[in-house]
């Protein structure tokens, strides 16, 4: 049977308080919306329409590969955005997953669970439930004395007994596709709010004497939504929690689960140790055996085995084995390094390969180079690849000894085994296994000092 999902994200999220739509902002270094979308893709919807509305172009913008959209230009409840999805699904048979852009928490798996349940019992209708012990401000599930759905009734328009009623209604149903597209043809605005209800699906389907289902989730979690900042901080609270949950599981040690800030999507090797005040932003896979240390920072990073990276930053760089960063270095985007490469304190490398066993101590700036292996380049080493125009890159041969305080200002090369005094300017390519020297010859002015001195403390 064919599935397809809708997703509902069209509403601006007032009590966010914010110009942004609600679905684009962040739990867990992702847009809500992300999550949602992970979640349909995982129980293989064939389609996946997305309705959008508040914002639109900026959703679409950001998701335009990885969904439809549908634009309801007046949102007028959660029937009419469902309405306004049809023509997109004209044709077409099967099961239908309406969703919520703003439940982030709600896993592939608990959906696989509730379409399976909705095909197996061949309902037209299935909502998914949960029963909390505070459903102020939720739609409540009314049951026959059977325990068959009867409707669904939202908060403002419940009697007092209704009220008491402790299931409420999770947001998320599945329909028969054919069902629903005469179902919403039958929606009223005879409500409090003057919209179309998509809980009125339920009491049309009963009328109809199809079957409509209940399906309880057995984690409240799952099913919360994201309606101001407080909720969208909990939210990325949980799906961190469960980051480094299933991370230990898998054999990651991390020290202060609380304080380890790991994107979802992120792979860590076992034996690796992640210590307090790490973030993990973003495609960041990291090998077996690495320490991360505090208050590091990688972001689409990618760490070979044994790397052992300390409070530094890595963004979009790529690391071999047994290389040895920070503290407090910074390695920008397309950096590379092969195994072995130390980069210690206050070094930046930026679109520069550094090659097996090469040593960047401390102090040191390496911009657009190609630095061959068993390099070392000394305290206060600079490339000038900038000349207010234009970047230019350096070449660095194998077992090259840089000393301290030199700039190599680029376009230069630096061949195989060569030498460079500390405290020179090297403006002009060096051969093999020279000695480069680029400086003033040391003039001493004997009593130069004693004068300024005399002459500065009469």
């Amino acid at each position: 049977m064919q599935r397809y999902a809708v997703i509902l994200a069209a509403g601006k999220g007032t009590r966010m308080k914010s110009e942004l739509p609600k679905v684009l902002h962040e739990a867990a270094f992702h847009p809500i919306l992300h999550y949602v979308l992970d979640a349909a893709e995982a129980v293989s919807a064939e389609r996946i329409l997305t309705v959008v509305g508040h914002g639109a172009d900026q959703v679409r913008e950001v998701f335009e590969d990885r969904c439809e959209f549908v634009l309801q230009r007046e949102q007028k409840g959660t029937g009419h955005a469902v309405m306004e999805a049809m023509p997109a699904l004209t044709g077409a048979h099967g099961t239908v997953l309406i969703l919520c852009g703003d439940t982030p928490l709600l896993r592939g798996e608990t959906l696989d669970d509730f379409l399976g349940a909705h095909e197996r019992e061949g309902a037209a209708c299935s909502v998914m439930t949960a029963r909390i012990d505070d459903p102020f401000g939720y739609g409540r599930i009314v049951r026959g004395q059977d325990g068959s759905l009867l409707r669904i009734v939202e908060q403002r328009d419940a009697s007092p007994e209704e009220q008491t009623i402790s299931e409420i209604n999770s947001g998320v149903y599945c329909f028969d596709l054919d069902f629903l597209r005469e179902a919403v043809t039958e929606l009223r605005t005879d409500n409090d709010q003057g919209e179309f209800y998509l809980t009125d699906t339920v009491a049309i389907c009963n009328e109809k004497g199809k079957k409509a289902m209940a399906w309880a989730v057995n984690d409240f979690e799952e099913v919360k939504g994201i309606n101001d900042r407080k909720q969208l901080s909990e939210a990325g609270k949980i799906l961190f929690r469960r980051k480094n949950d299933a991370l230990m599981k898998e054999g990651v040690t991390v020290i202060s689960p609380e304080t380890s800030f790991v994107d979802p999507d992120a792979e860590i090797g076992y034996d690796t140790i992640l210590e307090p005040f790490c973030t993990l932003r973003g495609k960041v896979k990291i090998g077996t055996g690495c320490t991360i240390g505090p208050r590091s920072e990688l972001t689409n990073s990618s760490l070979g085995d044994g790397v052992r990276f300390w409070q530094s930053i890595a963004v979009e760089a790529v690391l071999g084995n047994d290389c040895n960063i920070g503290p407090f270095a910074y390695l920008r985007p397309q950096t590379q390094l092969a195994d072995g490469v130390k980069v210690g304190d206050f070094v930046e490398v930026k679109n520069s390969t550094i090659g097996e066993g090469s040593k960047l101590p401390h102090l040191a700036y390496i911009g657009d180079s190609d630095v061959g292996s068993g390099v070392n380049i000394a305290c206060g080493t600079i490339t000038c690849n900038y000349d207010g125009f234009h970047k230019y890159r350096s070449t660095i041969g194998d077992h090259v000894f840089v000393g301290c305080n030199a700039n190599l200002v680029s376009p230069v090369t630096i061949e195989d085994g060569a030498y460079i005094a500390a405290g020179s300017t090297v403006t002009k390519n060096v051969p093999a296994d020279s000695l480069a020297v680029a400086r003033e010859k040391q003039k001493n002015i004997q009593g130069w000092a004693r004068n300024f001195r005399s002459r500065h403390q009469k």
